[in-house]
């Protein structure tokens, strides 16, 4: 009796975890199917030009945009903070021109700075927060969440800027092309993560502009 009932445990245990992992998978993929527009040319940012001093670096199965641009002199702060109020995230600190998105979001280093013409490229983690090591789990899992005409705010050095997400895409890791804007006049803030949940097979990109 005690090894069937000790057997239907460790069944229901396996069953639980499992669900877990695939229910946010399955949701994930459903949200895919309903929020992307793949043929959206708003949120297809186009390459201008090479992306100039940008490689891919690949560690184990994950690769990682790396830059080896320097922040300009005129910056001279080293964090800026961002809100998204739908998210319920609420001044979340992105390190300035780092490679580094291990202690958090991150600006990739020689993109725009927020206000400035371009495009500000910040990365940051995703994971199943089942899964999750972290006491706190990584802010841009709940990036899927964003939806079109989503407020972004941005601290900097005093000043705040208000973006406006215009669209998100689905991209190939090594696609690169997306650090660049969409057009060359614009004011322009994407964030980037790991999708699906867990995993990091593809990309999310979430393109946002400066409201004026």
């Amino acid at each position: 009796m005690l090894p069937k009932l000790l057997s239907l445990i460790l069944l229901g245990l396996g069953v639980f975890v499992l669900m877990q992992v695939a229910l946010p998978f399955i949701e994930y993929q459903t949200w895919e199917v309903q929020a992307i527009d793949k043929n959206s040319l708003l949120v297809s940012p186009q390459a201008l030009g090479e992306v100039k001093g940008v490689s891919i670096k690949d560690t184990g199965d994950f690769s990682a945009f790396i830059s080896d641009n320097a922040a300009p002199d005129y910056i001279s702060y080293s964090f800026f903070n961002i809100s998204i109020p739908s998210l319920r995230i609420d001044d979340l600190k992105i390190k300035v021109s780092s490679n580094d998105v291990e202690a958090g979001p991150a600006q990739l280093p020689g993109t725009a700075f927020p206000g400035e013409r371009g495009n500000i490229f910040v990365s940051g983690h995703s994971s199943l927060p089942q899964l999750s090591l972290r006491q706190v789990k990584p802010p841009f899992s709940v990036l899927p969440k964003i939806k079109r005409g989503d407020q972004i705010f941005v601290n900097a050095g005093g000043q705040e800027f208000t973006y406006i997400v215009e669209g998100l895409r689905i991209v190939d890791p090594k696609e690169i092309s997306v650090i660049n804007p969409p057009d060359a006049m614009g004011r322009y803030l994407t964030l980037m993560t790991c999708v699906p949940p867990g995993l990091n097979t593809k990309r999310l990109i979430v393109l946002s502009k400066l409201q004026q």
